[in-house]
């Protein structure tokens, strides 16, 4: 990352990634993906960090894709490489072990809605936008495809992907793409309550969850109960787990310690 196109802003157990080019939509370009990729490796390695925001700055747009301002050199490639940065920048959410929420203040497209998809809870305001429109530039949300087809229907899917045409915040609640959908003078205390529900949790059950859940997406049932009811037993095993039990049992909050 070269300059201030993503702050990155620890807000006490919360780790917060703002795109920060509302002047362009908050679009997408190297030093963005840059950013977040440093926002979510920033987060991962502080171990006081319980949960990652990602949001774009201002209310006009979360993100509306890629910066399509230089035509063409949104998609252009280094055919050398066998990966791109942005579908790295997915990958790492993937694997990525601490809570990430999406806030939705403004128009979320294309790209966009990658970095919606990536997340593992959403919050939107009440007016946004979202859309698919890469149909009517000549090209498709390829990558998109790879998170959204495992969360909305596939009909919707495809009716968003093929037309290009754009869709309210109550028909992305409806799909599954949003966990909230408020006004927009109450979404930073939405989000806040949300992150309030996190960080008062096991970080260690959390971690191993999310793992786990990674884990298991593309397996069989009897691959995946296999799977499962031996991590259960792992993570009886842990400092967090009997703190928990104890804590139930003498009826008071449990003090966590994350291991």
């Amino acid at each position: 990352m070269t300059d201030n196109s993503v702050i990155l802003e620890k807000r006490g157990q919360a780790f917060w990634i703002t795109i920060n080019r509302p002047e362009k939509r908050n679009a997408l370009n190297a030093d963005v993906i840059a950013g977040i990729v440093k926002g979510y490796r920033d987060a991962h390695d502080d171990k006081d960090v319980r949960v990652i925001v990602l949001t774009g700055a201002g209310d006009k747009a979360f993100c509306a894709g890629a910066d399509l301002q230089n035509s063409g050199a949104a998609f252009s490639m280094d055919y050398s490489r066998p990966n791109v940065d942005y579908a790295d920048l997915l990958r790492l959410s993937q694997n990525a072990t601490k809570p990430a929420i999406a806030r939705v203040g403004g128009v979320c497209m294309a790209g966009g809605m990658g970095l919606l998809c990536m997340t593992d809870m959403a919050v939107s305001a009440d007016h946004v936008i979202f859309g698919l429109p890469e149909v009517k530039v000549g090209v498709f949300p390829m990558q998109v495809m790879s998170l959204l087809q495992s969360i909305a229907p596939p009909r919707l899917v495809n009716e968003w992907a093929l037309t290009g045409e754009p869709f309210d915040a109550s028909i992305a609640r409806a799909a599954g793409l949003l966990n909230y959908v408020v006004p927009a003078a109450e979404l930073d205390a939405k989000v806040d309550w949300l992150i309030g529900r996190i960080v008062d949790k096991s970080p260690t059950a959390i971690r191993r969850g999310k793992y786990a859940m990674r884990a298991i997406a593309s397996m069989s049932f009897d691959e995946s109960i296999a799977y499962t009811e031996s991590q259960i037993a792992l993570l009886a095993m842990t400092e967090d787990a009997k703190e928990g039990l104890r804590a139930f049992g003498e009826k008071r909050k449990p003090s966590w310690t994350g291991r």
